[in-house]
């Protein structure tokens, strides 16, 4: 313990915070690292662009391009990030073999994903969460699937879904950890509709015939909205309002990603609105600039919002937590590493605030003291007590070089 920390923890302790229970909470505290910042979305399936309103933007020399160079990426990433880890994959990512070209989506199988599971325990991560992949596919039939009028292309992504549940189930079995199962598909229209309710119902019925009979010890379904992407600027299926009384009336999660709002409108707004009538709250950590832009998550006000929503309302066990963005326009692994920390640090950020006595003074109708107690705080030793958590894992603050030094060693031979 060094002598920086040693004062942090004093100063602290004068506005009733305990830096040492702080630290110990965050290191169980899981978070989904998402597979698909390695490989710029494309999966293993063949793909080499995206479809569905998703854009990545970017040329930066590295990128993984084949299984093995994908894991040994996130292997060294997830060895730079401090913390409780889960991995977050998509179904696109399935491991096809002698498979592959011979059977499609709806076919897809749980020893496809076997080697997701050897690579999960080899790298100590508490479990896996999954996502089926309704995006970036010939069966998309004028950019809709779920919710399309043709039977025969819904059918196939209701199988395609059925599946996937299926495949979460032994995902959790396997880790013994609950699969949280994120559902998003980016139907919609480009210009205005003439029939905003058809396509819903569409919708509402394809997921009730997906999730029929789904494992719910080891699987947990969530929907995700979002308010708009690219071709679809007009009109999304799966609205916010869609997707929350979705959720509300089967008793499933509403995941929100903070980039599928309009910009005007904040997840941290959203998390106790959410935690008042449901169990569980999923979310996809993102950065949106002016859209859905998934740009790197970086250690910046309505992210430190989001998690004292989660931390004071201590909904740390009940708020599930994923990573998800994708930019190709600088070193991929540094990119993963610093949207993860970036979580850690907003994590410990909330835990070291004096909440019960900022609450108190709200309560209290005591506006000024409260005032006072926000700006005060955000002057207290915050990076010592970080880099103290940092150093209980044999990790520091120096993540750059190292990830220099693996991109000319590895990531510059890919050519």
């Amino acid at each position: 313990m060094n002598k920086n920390y040693e004062t942090a923890k004093q100063t602290y302790a004068a506005f009733g915070v305990d830096t040492d229970t702080a630290i110990a909470a965050l290191k169980t505290v899981p978070v989904s690292v998402h597979c698909w910042q390695g490989d710029d979305v494309l999966g293993f399936e063949g793909a080499e662009s995206l479809s569905g309103g998703i854009q990545t933007t970017g040329n930066y020399p590295g990128r993984a391009r084949t299984p093995e160079e994908l894991m040994a990426d996130y292997a060294f990433a997830l060895s730079l990030m401090p913390g409780t880890k889960r991995i977050n994959i998509h179904a696109s990512y399935a491991f096809l073999g002698k498979d592959k070209g011979k059977i499609d989506r709806d076919q897809y199988r749980p020893e496809h994903f076997a080697p997701w599971v050897k690579f999960a325990k080899e790298h100590g991560v508490e479990g896996i969460d999954f996502n089926p992949t309704f995006f970036a596919h010939p069966r998309m039939k004028d950019g809709l699937t779920l919710s399309s009028p043709d039977e025969e292309t819904r059918k196939f992504w209701v199988e395609h879904g059925r599946r996937c549940m299926e495949i979460a189930a032994y995902l959790g079995k396997e880790m013994n950890s609950q699969c949280l199962v994120n559902i998003w598909i980016p139907d919609g229209y480009k210009d205005i509709p003439a029939d905003r309710l058809s396509p819903r119902l569409r919708y509402a019925q394809s997921l009730d015939e997906m999730l029929e009979g789904y494992d719910k010890k080891w699987v947990l379904p969530a929907v995700e909205s979002k308010v708009f992407g690219i071709g679809v600027e007009s009109y999304t299926v799966g609205s916010n309002e869609f997707c929350q009384n979705y959720a509300a009336t089967r008793g499933i999660c509403s995941l929100l990603d903070n980039g599928h709002y309009h910009p005007t409108e904040v997840v941290s707004d959203k998390i106790p609105s959410m935690l008042a009538f449901h169990e569980k709250v999923a979310l996809h950590v993102s950065r949106p600039v002016r859209w859905d832009s998934d740009h790197v998550v970086i250690f910046e006000d309505e992210l430190k919002e989001i998690m004292k929503e989660v931390v004071r309302n201590d909904a740390l066990g009940r708020v599930k937590i994923a990573l998800d963005y994708f930019d190709a326009s600088i070193n991929r692994v540094f990119a993963w590493v610093t949207g993860q920390r970036s979580v850690e640090k907003a994590l410990l950020y909330a835990m070291l605030l004096p909440n019960g006595e900022m609450k108190t003074a709200q309560e209290q109708g005591d506006f000024t003291r409260l005032m006072y107690l926000q700006e005060r705080v955000k002057m207290l030793p915050f990076s010592d007590v970080w880099e103290e958590y940092l150093a209980q894992q044999n990790l520091d603050e120096n993540y750059y070089e190292p990830i220099m030094e693996y991109e000319k060693k590895v990531m510059e031979n890919r050519k």
